[in-house]
Formats: structure tokens, sequence, C-alpha cells
């Protein structure tokens, strides 16, 4: 009898990086991502809103683009012209899309009721395209912005009806993460462009040392954090890079030369990130950022319910706080 011979191991029955709910990649390779990633595509919310957007190429040889967000005219035909929210959206940087259908829907209610043109910058993820690519993509988003205040750009929606006056840099969940990181960069070049204000909700950051409880109670929960973030920005230091710990040593204090006058935190009691964003807040503070810094705490809520269950009572007050930040009230 010839003797059993076990086939050979399909390469995608190892995994080789298992990080759920987010994203698992095998030792072939292949990545699988583990949350909904239907997108909708760009047009005018008939629905609710009346609000139009648009899908804007800004780089063609790396495939950036962007989405645009222009609130519908008022009934008499004319307008000023509108404050410019340059946003960033979550998933930790390796899901997420600004065409997924929550991000969507809430881009086109923030544009209708804070009266705001929104550039949201689709920026590439990892681990296809590792760290610090995201932060490169959304920076030229923001550059690709610039350039409409000095006639350069040509987008007729931010030249026509953008005022680069009044620059928002708005970022959910690791979207705070490169919002702050763009406004360092920010701090340091000349743009052409007058950045009021910051903000950023369920921000993502870490640091080596841990976060509230995590570094004596949850050493799994940190080590798995670390693990995370080496999986992202393979070149990275650590939890102390200065583009996950924005005061670590090695950041040189450039916290405090974000490019905006006002910094607007917004956490979530039952979030995760909870402790992260709370930190940033007194960080931040206590950086000699010469500028305002708010917290707000949305009570039982958890990570981005604000896209989850937007009708909720706190989702009411976090969008309204958010509104009247972007009318500069």
């Amino acid at each position: 009898m010839q003797d059993a011979t076990p086939f050979p191991m399909d390469p995608d029955d190892k995994v080789l990086h298992d990080f759920l709910p987010f994203i698992r990649q095998y030792k072939s390779g292949r990545v699988v991502r583990c949350l909904n990633t239907e997108t909708v595509p760009a047009g005018t919310d008939t629905a609710s809103t009346s609000v139009s957007s648009k899908d804007v190429v800004i780089n063609t040889s790396s495939g950036i683009w962007v989405r645009i967000y222009l609130p519908a005219f008022p009934a008499g035909g004319r307008r000023d012209k509108l404050p410019v929210v340059v946003y960033y959206h979550g998933g930790a940087f390796v899901v997420g899309s600004t065409a997924q259908q929550p991000t969507h829907l809430y881009l086109n209610s923030l544009a209708a009721d804070a009266n705001v043109l929104i550039v949201s910058t689709e920026y590439r993820l990892a681990p296809e395209h590792p760290l610090p690519t995201a932060y490169e993509d959304s920076w030229e988003g923001l550059k690709w912005v610039a350039s409409h205040a000095t006639g350069e750009g040509s987008e007729p929606w931010l030249a026509e009806h953008g005022d680069l006056s009044r620059v928002f840099l708005v970022g959910v969940s690791a979207g705070g993460n490169i919002a702050h990181n763009v406004a360092v960069r920010a701090g340091a070049h000349r743009l052409g462009v007058d950045i009021k204000g910051m903000l950023v909700v369920h921000p993502l950051f870490n640091r080596e040392a841990g976060i509230g409880g995590e570094a004596s109670v949850d050493r799994a929960r940190k080590a798995k954090s670390d693990a995370f973030w080496r999986f992202r920005c393979p070149g990275t230091p650590g939890l102390d890079d200065p583009l996950c710990n924005p005061f670590s040593e090695a950041a040189g204090g450039s916290a405090a030369r974000i490019a905006c006058g006002r910094v607007l935190v917004c956490v979530a009691e039952k979030d995760v990130l909870r402790d992260a964003g709370v930190w940033y807040y007194d960080s931040l503070r206590a950086s000699g950022y010469r500028g305002e810094v708010e917290l707000l705490e949305s009570v039982g809520e958890g990570h981005v319910f604000h896209y989850t269950n937007p009708g909720c009572e706190q989702a009411r007050v976090l969008h309204a706080r958010v509104v009247s930040f972007l009318r500069d009230e």
C-alpha cells in the first residue's frame, strides 16, 4: 500500500497578521478587510440635504482623489464664499473611505448644516501602502486646496465658492491623528491659506508608556496596539514615533506649533480611544500651544457613534457643537 501523502498546505491557511475587527493578512500576502467596504457614488443628495458632491483626481500618478461637498445655493441664488473644511476619514489607517455610506451621509449633513464646502481626501491604506503614505496623501490634499488661494488651482467649486481665509482641518479616529500631523506640517510651511481651527473626533493616538490604565492593567491590549502600529508603519521606532505620539521627545515640541488658533477635541465615554483623546487634550494644553483648546465628551456613547446612530440625543449635541465650531461661534 502506498503511503498517504498530505496535500501541500495552502499558504492562505496560515494567518500572518490578525487585527480584527479591521484586517487580516495571510502568509501568501493576501489581505482581507473585515469591515464593510461598500461605497456610494458622488452626486446630489435630493432626498435630504440637497448637497452636491463630486470626485476629483488631484494626482494622476498616484490616483489620489478628493470628494468635494457643496451646499445648495440659497433661494435668492447668490451666496458669499464658504469656509472650507479639509476632512480626513477614519478606519485605523487600514480600512475606510470618504465614499463609504456612513461617511458620505455624515459629510452631506455637515456641509448643509454648517454651510461649509468640504474637501475629503481619499488617502491610500496600509499595509499595501504603509505609513507614512496616508500622511503624505493627506498633506497633498491640503496643498491642493491651498493651490486655489494663489490661482494655481483650477477646480471651479473651490475657486468660486471656497473662502481660503477660513480653512478648518477635521478628522475622525485615525483621521484625527492625520489632521494633527497635517496641522504640524502646515505650521512649518507657508501655504497661503488661513487655518482657523482643527477638530479631532475620537482621535487615535498612543505612546510607549501607555495611556490611562493600559500599561498596568491591560498589557495584552497595549502589546496588540504596538504590533498593529508596526504592521501599519514598518519603519517606525514604535509607539513613541511622533506620528503616533505627538508629545514624545522625538516630536521635538512640534505639537505646540500646529497651524491653527483653536482646537476642539471630542471624545465618547465608552470609546476604547476615550483616554487617548483626553490625554491628547491635556497634553496639547500643557505643550506651550498658544491657541484655545476645548474638550467635549459624549456621555454613554462609543466610538464614532455619530456615524452609526446619528439621530440619538448625544449625536445631535455633538453635531450642534461641531457646527458651532465651524461657524467660528
